[in-house]
């Protein structure tokens, strides 16, 4: 969790500020900026279904603090990069091992998890990156408002990765021999000998990550119109902090009030209720602010359902995906939920900017409450039962 939570706290402290960062730098047009930084995600997003075939195959501890080494080194490829070309390449070869590291770190931690506390661990696992990403963002803007220095946001990231790869080291886990395991299973030999498609993407369990997908495309578009849409729309000046560090307080109640349901099992209840909180929190957020007296009601209460939510959705999704894999293809279940997030997260930061350009922003979050609408719908029509059906 420690290491997680390291590991996405530097990603997120600079998230918010980089395009500030090249405008100002290097004077980049608006185009180049959405260029630049596209890159990391396109390449966090190729290598990560790769990256559950290589955990699965070889020894995860290994690949673990391979992967966190390279994460960590990147980021003093921000300081030095002089030029926008150089800070492009440093860029879009970070998303390498950052999408490669968050399947490595998740398998391990189910490896270490005893399998009676698994469903509920991978709770409180995943609080730490959803924590990370609330709160990492709000630091960021504090300490650039008060410094203006980008080098100190670097060095920052620099050093809490740093401080998350020592952690994993610490990390005491067996040597995995996935080759040997599955040659006494005929059905794990057949999908670990050759390399089908499986070994990149879990089929078992393609439902539930295409149902991911609507919610990641929600995420996408809330996290990078926040602000714009704030303050353009409902004239909320600076409320983009306290907006996220409300959703972090959310993410908390909901391992306070989901965490029986985890430790039990009962992972189709947690996603259940986790959608609808979500969905509410999300119609909130665009249909009050049509009142002008509850502009900040809505704004600011949206972001604790919203948190709630997605504290109780994402670790029953994850546990849901892991849950139809067999125990040698954790990596690639972990691989295809977090792909199946970032597909989301990529439509929703595309489409929405499309929306929103032609129809505005208010269109663009109506378009989303639809969106999560769907994914509702979808999962209480068929995708818990899928689920159920394929249940290992």
């Amino acid at each position: 969790m420690a290491a997680n939570f390291s590991l996405f706290f530097a990603f997120y402290v600079l998230t918010p500020l980089l395009p500030l960062y090249l405008s100002e730098q290097f004077h980049a047009t608006k185009d180049v900026i959405g260029l630049v930084l596209s890159g990391y995600t396109i390449t966090a997003l190729f290598v990560r279904p790769f990256s559950g075939y290589i955990v699965d195959t070889f020894d995860r501890k290994r690949v673990l603090m391979f992967c966190y080494a390279a994460f960590f080194i990147f980021f003093a490829g921000y300081l030095a990069a002089s030029t926008l070309l150089l800070f492009c390449i440093v860029r879009t070869l970070h998303g390498a091992p950052f999408g490669a590291l968050t399947v490595a770190n998740s398998t391990m931690a189910i490896d270490v998890l005893p399998s009676s506390r698994r469903n509920e661990g991978i709770g409180y696992y995943g609080l730490s990156n959803n924590l990370a990403m609330a709160i990492a963002p709000t630091i960021g803007i504090f300490v650039y408002r008060y410094t203006h220095s980008f080098d100190l946001l670097f060095w920052i990231a620099l050093f809490v990765a740093g401080f998350g790869m020592a952690v994993d080291g610490t990390v005491k886990s067996e040597k995995t021999k996935v080759k040997k395991e599955e040659s006494t299973n005929t059905e794990a030999g057949k999908s670990g000998n050759t390399l089908s498609l499986d070994r990149f993407f879990l089929l078992r369990g393609w439902l539930i990550g295409v149902n991911m997908v609507f919610f990641g495309f929600c995420f996408g578009v809330l996290s990078n119109y926040l602000a714009i849409y704030g303050k353009e729309v409902l004239n909320i000046e600076g409320g983009t902090g306290t907006w996220f560090m409300l959703c972090s307080v959310g993410l908390i109640l909901s391992r306070l009030q989901g965490g029986k349901a985890l430790r039990e099992g009962r992972l189709t209840h947690n996603a259940s209720e986790g959608m609808v909180i979500s969905l509410i929190g999300y119609v909130l957020f665009i249909a009050l602010p049509t009142f002008s007296t509850l502009n900040n009601i809505g704004y600011y209460a949206s972001a604790l359902l919203i948190g709630i939510g997605n504290g109780h959705m994402w670790p029953a999704f994850q546990n849901m995906m892991i849950s139809v894999a067999r125990h040698n293809q954790r990596g690639t279940a972990n691989s295809t939920i977090l792909v199946s997030w970032d597909i989301g997260m990529g439509l929703g930061i595309l489409l929405g900017g499309i929306i929103a350009e032609h129809f505005g922003y208010s269109a663009a979050f109506w378009f989303v409450a639809l969106m999560n609408l769907i994914g509702v719908t979808l999962y209480f029509l068929a995708t818990r039962q899928f689920f159920l059906e394929r249940k290992l």
